[in-house]
């Protein structure tokens, strides 16, 4: 629920996307694109890291072409862009090329500041980006979530929702979507709660559930059913992760009542309860190794490998193992 200036055009020649939610980040992003395609089937992309835009890379992709083609040019991270990289940065702000969208992405914040002014100086079209840290923005992204895609959610069904998944937009945004496609008439809490009670099997949550759990086979079950209904792999990276992280901040934290270690933690006191029955038989050197083995995961099916699948593959097994650290079995 990117919030936008008055100039929303996402064919302007510069856009800036400020914020720290990846979710509202790569939608921005891939507004761009899409208007883009729209207008020239043909249009280039070019999407780069900061450490991509090295000194000279802007002008090189931004020079005039023989072929009058629209172009995209992406840049994440501008916050950590090199000085030279940032003084190249202004200067195309001052005379940008026509038919090529420079779309910058900053974290905001004080670090790269001069770059996100120039930015708005030059009558940038800006995208905002914020972390939803409270809950009540979460409740409101869903029910715009199912607004934007023409269904209607009762207020208990959107809660409901958010108290089951957390605070993963990904994951809330992937959770709408499969309720819209598989669940006709009107969603109700009702409605929510059989979904993912009768459909769990299909849900990233139960693949790492059943690998923090040491489940081994059940976590591999699971995981190839999900990946067979369409699960998207980032979104099975990020359940590993914050199943492992949850296991790891419980362990370190103080005891207490739920309530008191959900406000520390920020997590809902239900999962206090859950985390502490999968916590068992981890270690902290436990947690360590499956984190790795998560990261290496999420590198792999976001391109740094050849088969997806079995990155997956090899992380559930690594996370099921983990989960078996404390008890030498």
């Amino acid at each position: 629920m990117p919030r936008k200036t008055a100039n929303d055009d996402p064919l302007a020649p510069l856009t800036l996307a400020v914020g720290q939610e990846d979710l509202l980040l790569d939608r921005a992003v891939q507004q761009v694109v899409a208007a883009a395609r729209a207008a020239d089937a043909d249009t280039d992309v070019r999407d780069l890291t900061s450490d991509q835009l090295q000194p000279g890379t802007l002008a090189e992709l931004t020079s005039p072409s023989l072929f009058a083609e629209r172009k995209v040019v992406v840049v994440r991270d501008t916050q950590d862009l090199s000085a030279d990289s940032v003084k190249d940065v202004k200067a195309y702000l001052g005379s940008p090329v026509e038919e090529i969208t420079l779309v910058l992405l900053h974290a905001g914040g004080a670090k790269g500041k001069g770059l996100l002014d120039a930015a708005r100086k030059a009558g940038a079209r800006e995208v905002a980006c914020p972390k939803m840290t409270k809950p009540a923005d979460r409740l409101a992204f869903v029910r715009s979530e199912f607004r934007a895609l023409g269904r209607s959610a009762t207020p208990e069904a959107s809660q409901t929702l958010v108290d089951a998944i957390g605070s993963d937009l990904r994951e809330l945004a992937s959770a709408v979507t499969q309720l819209a496609a598989d669940v006709e008439g009107n969603i109700d809490e009702a409605v929510v709660g059989r979904y993912y009670t009768g459909r769990a099997e299909a849900s990233s949550f139960t693949v790492a559930d059943r690998a923090v759990e040491g489940r081994t086979a059940e976590a591999l079950e699971a995981l190839r059913w999900s990946l067979s209904t369409g699960v998207a792999p980032v979104l099975l990276t990020s359940a590993l992760a914050q199943g492992v992280r949850a296991i790891g901040k419980l362990s370190s934290a103080r005891g207490g009542r739920p309530a008191d270690l959900a406000r520390e933690l920020r997590m809902p006191p239900w999962k206090i309860d859950r985390v502490r029955q999968q916590m068992r038989g981890w270690s902290p050197d436990g947690v360590a190794t499956a984190l790795r083995a998560v990261a290496a995961a999420d590198a792999g099916v976001k391109g740094g490998g050849d088969d997806p699948e079995y990155a997956l593959e090899k992380a559930v097994v690594a996370v099921a193992t983990a989960a078996r650290s404390r008890q030498g079995r």
